[in-house]
């Protein structure tokens, strides 16, 4: 069985290992430029200045109410984004019970890859996987800043460890990461959206996000030049 389904999808899994390859490269070049400008990133730079500002509400007086609308904005966007996550999970699970119908009209354009019904299940579940793993980082996401919005609020004077505004910066990056995360499962699903059309289309995708994905993670610059502030 598994013999048979590794032919059908021979093609398919070429392109996968193709896009799969892409993404791989582009992250390892983030990490390696991380290394040497540890501000490269959009990420890491808002990993340092959440650092920054969880020090400010800690150590000022009266920011209490800032702090708690930060943080239920955060929150808000979350939610937002692990609530389409279960509607994209939905979306999904009901294309496994469309198969046999559904893939006769998305396989319109497929040249290359298999048309077999365990083809595009097995297509529809890996893309299953990427949604869920967005819902559980949103929901992390969500814990996390739950649990900020208590720590907080702690005087920084105090000795306690939960206090310290380190701790709460830490909690904080850890959200952000996750929600990150969730975000990136977001885009790496639409190659395989479009691979429920074709191989060829998931290839074009992943080539078309992945300069996409640089534009979205690299940080602004900003320098001067001829005496004028600009942000490249």
């Amino acid at each position: 069985m598994y013999e048979t389904l590794l032919t059908l999808l021979q093609d398919d899994w070429y392109s996968l290992s193709f896009s799969a390859a892409l993404l791989v490269s582009y992250h390892v070049f983030l990490t390696l430029r991380l290394r040497s400008d540890p501000l490269y990133t959009i990420q890491a730079a808002t990993a340092v200045a959440r650092s920054a500002w969880v020090e400010s509400i800690m150590h000022s007086a009266g920011r209490d109410i800032l702090a708690v609308q930060t943080l239920r904005n955060s929150i808000m966007a979350a939610t937002f984004l692990a609530s389409t996550s279960v509607l994209l999970i939905i979306g999904t699970l009901t294309l496994t019970g469309e198969a046999d119908r559904m893939r006769e009209t998305w396989h319109v354009f497929n040249t290359a890859g298999s048309t077999q019904a365990e083809a595009w299940l097995t297509k529809v579940l890996i893309l299953l996987v990427s949604y869920v793993m967005a819902f559980f980082s949103f929901a992390m996401t969500i814990r996390l800043l739950h649990l900020v919005g208590y720590m907080i609020n702690v005087p920084a004077r105090t000795d306690a460890e939960s206090a310290s505004h380190l701790l709460v910066a830490k909690y904080l990056n850890r959200a952000g990461a996750f929600y990150a995360f969730g975000t990136r499962m977001y885009l790496v699903s639409v190659p395989l959206v479009f691979w429920l059309f074709g191989p060829q289309f998931m290839a074009a995708a992943t080539v078309v996000l992945l300069p996409t994905m640089y534009f979205l993670d690299r940080a602004p610059r900003h320098i001067v030049i001829n005496d004028r502030n600009r942000i490249v």
